[in-house]
C-alpha cells in the first residue's frame, strides 16, 4: 500500500446485498468517491464459508501504521456492526458504517444517514466519536440483549422474513405470534448494583441504544445515553398480561404497563440454576454460560460520525 494512502477495509454481509449485481453502479460510485479522498480500498465478504477471526487478522494487517490507521467499514445490519465493533473496541481504528439493515438503530442514533452514498460521505469527511458499548460476559451489544420471549421473537421473525421478506411489521407480527403460543417464565436472580432481586419473568431486556429505547417510550433512554446499563423486566407471564404489554408497546406507553419495571445501573448480574441461557444479542441468538455479567465499556469504540455533536 502506498505510504500516501489511508487503508479503507469494507466488511460486508453477503445477505445485505452490498455489491449486488443490480447495484454495481452505486458500488462503483462509492469506490471512486473514497479513492478521490485518498483511501486504498479492499473489500472483505462476510459469509458462512469465511473464518471471521482470520478475516479480521487480514483486516488489522492493513491498519497497523500509527500515521495511517484508516477506517474499517461495516456494511450490513446491526448484527454485522456488532461483529466488527467487537474486534475494534479499545483500538485506535475508527469504524465506518454503511447501514443496510431493517431498523439501523446504531446508525440512526449517531445521525449517520441511511442513504448509502451519504453514509459514505460521512466515512470520508466526518469526525471520530468515541461511543459507549455495553458488554455481557465476553460479548458486546450495541442495541440490546434479552432473555426469555425475545429470543423466541427473533426466531419467529426470521421465519417471517424468509417467507415474506424483511419488513419492520414482521417484528410486531412475530411478537404477537409468540405471545399467543408461549407463556414460559425464567426463574432468575438479578443483582442490580449489589442489590439482589429474585424474579420469575417471561422477558428481561437490556438496552444500550437511547434511540431504540426512546422509540419504545422508555424513560431509561437517558440512562443508556449517560453510559449506564438500562434494563426492563416483565413480572407476569400469563397471556392476557403479555398481550396487554404488547398493546402498550404498540401505543408507545410501555412505561405505563402494569408489571413492567425498568431500572438503571452501573453493574448487573443475572444468575440462574441453568448452566446456559439463550440470549438475543443485537438480533443474533447465542448460548451463554451463567451467570451473565453486564457492564458498560465507556467510550470504547471509535466511530466515524457527521460533523455535529451527538450525545451517546
Amino acid at each position: 500500500m502506498s505510504r500516501n494512502l489511508q487503508p479503507l477495509s469494507i466488511i460486508y454481509n453477503q445477505k445485505s446485498g452490498f455489491h449486488a449485481t443490480q447495484q454495481d453502479d452505486e458500488y462503483e460510485r462509492l469506490m471512486t468517491y473514497w479513492t478521490q479522498y485518498g483511501f486504498e480500498i479492499q473489500v472483505f465478504e462476510l459469509n458462512q464459508q469465511v473464518n471471521f477471526d482470520e478475516m479480521m487478522q487480514a483486516v488489522f494487517a492493513r491498519h497497523q501504521q500509527a500515521d495511517s490507521r484508516g477506517v474499517v467499514v461495516a456494511a450490513g445490519g446491526d448484527g454485522t456492526l456488532n461483529a466488527v465493533a467487537k474486534k475494534l473496541i479499545h483500538t485506535d481504528i475508527p469504524m465506518g458504517i454503511i447501514p443496510l439493515g431493517t431498523f439501523n438503530y446504531v446508525a440512526r442514533a449517531l445521525n449517520i444517514p441511511i442513504d448509502v452514498v451519504q453514509a459514505a460521505e460521512v466515512i470520508a469527511t466526518g469526525k471520530i466519536q468515541a461511543v459507549h458499548v455495553a458488554g455481557i460476559n465476553d460479548q458486546i451489544y450495541l442495541n440490546n440483549a434479552s432473555l426469555g420471549l425475545y429470543p423466541l421473537f427473533i426466531k419467529k421473525r426470521e421465519l417471517y422474513n424468509q417467507r415474506l421478506g424483511r419488513f419492520p411489521l414482521n417484528a410486531y407480527t412475530s411478537g404477537l405470534d409468540v405471545l399467543l403460543r408461549e407463556s414460559k417464565s425464567l426463574k432468575l436472580a438479578v443483582t442490580v448494583d449489589g442489590q439482589k432481586y429474585p424474579v420469575a419473568t417471561p422477558l428481561i431486556f437490556f438496552g444500550n441504544n437511547q434511540l431504540q429505547l426512546s422509540d419504545m417510550k422508555l424513560r431509561i433512554a437517558e440512562c443508556a445515553a449517560n453510559g449506564k446499563l438500562a434494563g426492563v423486566v416483565v413480572a407476569k407471564s400469563d397471556r392476557l398480561s403479555l398481550l396487554k404489554m404488547l398493546w402498550k408497546l404498540i401505543q408507545g406507553k410501555i412505561d405505563q404497563a402494569s408489571d413492567v419495571y425498568s431500572f438503571c445501573a452501573e453493574h448487573i448480574q443475572v444468575d440462574c440454576k441453568k448452566p446456559k441461557l439463550t440470549v438475543a444479542v443485537d438480533g443474533e441468538l447465542m448460548e451463554m454460560q451463567t451467570p451473565l455479567k453486564f457492564s458498560v465499556k465507556k467510550s470504547a469504540l471509535k466511530v466515524m460520525v457527521p460533523n455535529v455533536i451527538t450525545p451517546v
